[in-house]
Order: structure tokens, then sequence, then C-alpha cells
């Protein structure tokens, strides 16, 4: 199963209620040497069910059943996987009403990614592949940092932190740069040097 990108995208969780205020929980630190692939969002109805969102693009592999995560509470294995519209909904073992569920709200679930199996298309990543690189454009200007790695409906997106002097573009939250994570505009991905190349269509780095 695979975080691999570019690939089609599939729709993350979208609660109509909007997410739950940064200080109603706290965001526990990712362990050193794991992934974040997912984060629970709000209970779905009252057998323990909760809603996920995904931070892979391979949601029906990675939260398949069986599958297991680490989180705040501990291990979590999935029981049961289904999509509501376009949200993803999982059961978890020993989680069997909404009082358990609610516990599990905003815990972010995490893998080794170590255990990964290795992509067969030279031209898949996993997002932690991505994260950290280096971006620069085809003549050598320095853009910044991919900082993560969004799958939205439309297609993948990287996240890049302006460098100093690089082009003050605000797409998304401010001071970011989102860059679609295709051929055409990402034209190289350097794992072994550090670096992503990047062809920006007219206007990309200048909305």
């Amino acid at each position: 199963m695979a975080d691999a990108v570019p690939t089609d995208a599939v729709p993350t969780d979208a609660v109509p209620t909007g997410p739950m205020p940064t200080d109603a929980m706290p965001t526990e630190p990712v362990p050193v040497g794991r992934v974040t692939v997912g984060r629970v969002g709000r209970p779905q109805g009252i057998k323990g069910e909760v809603t996920v969102e995904v931070r892979t693009d391979d949601p029906d592999g990675r939260f398949a059943v069986g599958s297991r995560f680490e989180g705040r509470t501990g291990a979590l294995e999935v029981t049961r996987q289904r999509w509501q519209g376009q949200r993803l909904v999982l059961s978890f073992a020993g989680v069997a009403d909404r009082d358990a569920a609610e516990l599990l709200r905003e815990t972010l679930l995490t893998v080794d990614p170590a255990l990964d199996p290795a992509l067969e298309d030279p031209d898949d990543f996993y997002d932690h592949q991505l994260v950290g690189l280096a971006a620069r454009t085809t003549t050598g200007t320095a853009l910044g940092t991919v900082t993560d790695v969004l799958h939205p409906p439309g297609g993948d997106l990287l996240v890049i932190e302006p460098a100093a002097g690089a082009t003050d573009a605000s797409v998304g939250e401010p001071g970011e740069l989102l860059v679609p994570f295709v051929r055409a505009i990402v034209t190289a991905v350097d794992l072994p040097g550090g670096c992503i190349t990047v062809d920006p269509p007219e206007g990309l780095l200048d909305l």
C-alpha cells in the first residue's frame, strides 16, 4: 500500500461543522521515524465509527481492514472501512460506542515508513520521501522546501515554504506555494540529491 504520488486523488474528509478548535484537544507530536497518514475526526453515529482526514492518496489500501496504526492512545486496528460520500469512515477494534470514539478525536494515525513496500513505478513516491526536498526552478532559482503533500480532489499538490528572497506567492496559507505535482510542472525528483525541479507555467508563482 502506498502513499505514492502522482496518482488519482481520493476525496479527503470534509466535516461540515469544521475542524475542532485547536485548544480543545492537544496535538500530539509525531514519533521520530514515523509518518502521519490520517487524522481522526468526529464520531460517526453511535457504534464507535469515526471520520478520518486522509493524508495518503491510497486510502482504500492504507486503511484496509486489519491495518494497524499508532496513535496517542496506543495501537489502533481497523475493523471496518466504508465511504460516506467524500468521507472515509472507520471502525477500530475496542472502540464500540460514541464516547470511546470521541476520545480518539484529533488523533494522528502514524505508520513506520520502513515497513512500506518498494514502489515499482519510478515516478511514484511516498509523501514522506518528498517532504524536506529543496525546490528550485529549471533555471536554478531557489523556491524553498517541500513541507507537505496535499491530496485534494483536483490533484496532488506540493506545499513549498518559500526560500528567503523567493517569489512571494500566497496560495493557501500565507507564505506558502502550492505546486501541482504533475510531470509538466515538477519535471524532476532527485531523491539522492535532495531536490525537485519545477518548471512553473506563467503566473503560477505570481498568484
